[in-house]
């Protein structure tokens, strides 16, 4: 069965076929490094991993990107979101809350969201490239849109002129028309006077006042890019042949298959990509754009502006673990918003423990043992795994399949290994089956966990122990039972008690 994605610029789910036969070319759009980014943003940056994850299991070949945006550029409220050039440039802000220069800002932080992508065992994009690395490529397809009449420049400052793009508004139905209704026609400072209308955005702005600045061929100021346009330039280079030779070459490049956001990118920045990209080409931009819709908060949406949001490390304080987390997020469908509990995360925390106790398991099993289990139960599994995550990327439906999975297989095992009517499976193949369930929900690592040595306690000592702690709770003196398995963990060991006998297994402390 192919893979079918809810596509944003159709609005509908579509089977999605690459341009180039086996190859998938993906765009996310990445952090903007003036502070270490949110659960919220990374709650996006898991979908993308896990799309690439998912066509990597089917067989082909991802080639994916990231931007780091490591140039300022202006935020402002949602009622003039088509304007960017108005309102406050947080890097400029931290760079003087800090008193460093903005490079060192965007490598620092920069820094974090990697460390912070590994702890989330985000596979790292093939191209990580930054803004302030472009700034010619960026410049080169501003100029294409000047001459070829999409742009205009006014002393200085280049516009993207929206009423030239007869498609504008096609991605998230913010047409002329509408944005006209409610435009509300005043204009409160020089820049936006000078535009030919409401809504034309920034693609460079000439402002010697600026803390990040470059020259440029339309001015003697030195200026910035808008923000929009660095996505175009990175896209381009890094996914097609647009930048072969060296210069940007228009005719050389192809339609990419896949980009990605939260749903606030919608509009207007990627709107806004898509009308510079195909007015600088002629050519469509993207085949799907793959939106995931945002992790709430108490029902509230999460960002830095609100104040109502965590880090990793903010939950790693609160004993989640970064699985946990990536965990929680998969047990929602992406098109669906995420309320972000520590309800939520506990059920995330239990069933990732319960998948280590399980991989323990297999692993103390020998891997040529032989158990019966339900007819063609591989291909079964094999069969609902693959069903949910080709509809639309069901990764709650997936994760569904995987515990359904160790439930099944737990209970034979607890059986000695056998069922009525059982086939005979190795148990090396179940757990191959299992790690690629794992590798495609970004949660293989946990069969790459070094287990912890035994400290302070012999396997002599443990065996003897529990054998005390049977023999108590046969006398029902649960009391001592109790108190020798808190005394077994303080010794990092864990008990689970079984039909047949009580199992136990090292937990490893950094857990």
């Amino acid at each position: 069965m192919p893979l079918r994605l809810y596509n944003t610029l159709t609005n509908k789910k579509e089977e999605i076929r690459p341009v180039i036969p086996g190859l998938f070319r993906m765009y996310n759009c990445g952090p903007t490094v003036y502070s270490r980014p949110h659960i919220g943003n990374y709650s996006s940056y898991v979908f993308a991993d896990t799309i690439r994850r998912y066509l990597e299991y089917k067989g082909y070949e991802v080639k994916q990107v990231m931007n780091i945006t490591d140039v300022g550029h202006l935020t402002v409220s949602d009622d003039t979101a088509y304007d960017l050039t108005r309102g406050e440039d947080k890097m400029e802000k931290q760079a003087k809350k800090e008193k460093k220069d903005p490079s060192e800002i965007s490598k620092f932080y920069t820094k974090q969201f990697i460390e912070d992508e590994k702890a989330l065992n985000i596979k790292l994009p093939h191209f990580l490239p930054k803004a302030t690395k472009h700034i010619r490529q960026m410049q080169e397809i501003i100029q294409v849109l000047l001459d070829r009449g999409f742009a205009y420049e006014v002393s200085g400052n280049i516009y993207y002129d929206v009423t030239k793009f007869a498609d504008y508004g096609k991605l998230s139905g913010n047409t002329l028309d509408k944005l006209k209704e409610g435009a509300g026609g005043r204009i409160s400072d020089k820049i936006q006077r000078e535009k030919r209308n409401h809504h034309d955005f920034s693609l460079w702005i000439s402002d010697e006042s600026h803390i990040m600045k470059w020259p440029s061929p339309w001015s003697d100021k030195k200026g910035y890019p808008g923000w929009h346009i660095e996505c175009t330039a990175m896209s381009l280079k890094y996914l097609t042949d647009a930048f072969k030779g060296g210069k940007f070459n228009p005719k050389n490049f192809e339609t990419i298959d896949i980009h990605t956001g939260g749903e606030d990118n919608i509009f207007p920045h990627h709107e806004d990509e898509i009308a510079q990209t195909e007015g600088a080409t002629g050519k469509k931009f993207v085949n799907f754009w793959v939106h995931r819709k945002h992790l709430l908060v108490d029902g509230k949406k999460m960002s830095k502006s609100k104040g109502n949001f965590y880090t990793v490390p903010d939950l790693s304080k609160k004993g989640y673990e970064p699985l946990v987390f990536r965990l929680s997020v998969i047990s929602n469908h992406y098109r669906e918003n995420a309320n972000l509990s520590f309800k939520a995360l506990d059920q995330a925390k239990r069933n990732l423990e319960k998948t280590r106790e399980f991989i323990y398991k297999l692993d103390n099993l020998p891997k040529n043992d032989i158990i019966n289990i339900g007819f063609d139960f591989l291909e079964h599994k094999t069969w609902d795994f693959e069903d949910c995550m080709d509809d639309d990327l069901n990764t709650p439906g997936a994760v569904k399949v995987v515990y359904k999975f160790i439930k099944e297989v737990n209970k034979v095992i607890d059986k000695g290994g056998k069922i009525k009517g059982g086939v005979k499976i190795k148990v090396s193949e179940i757990k191959d089956l299992f790690k690629k369930f794992l590798e495609v929900l970004g949660l293989e690592v946990l069969f790459k966990e070094k287990k912890k040595k035994l400290e302070g306690v012999s396997e002599v000592e443990i065996e003897k122990l529990i054998k005390e702690r049977d023999e108590a709770r046969k006398n029902k003196d649960f009391e001592k039972a109790d108190e020798i398995r808190k005394e077994l963990l303080k010794k990092n060991i864990k008990l689970r008690d079984t039909r047949k006998e009580t199992e136990w297994k090292i937990v490893d402390s950094s857990f």
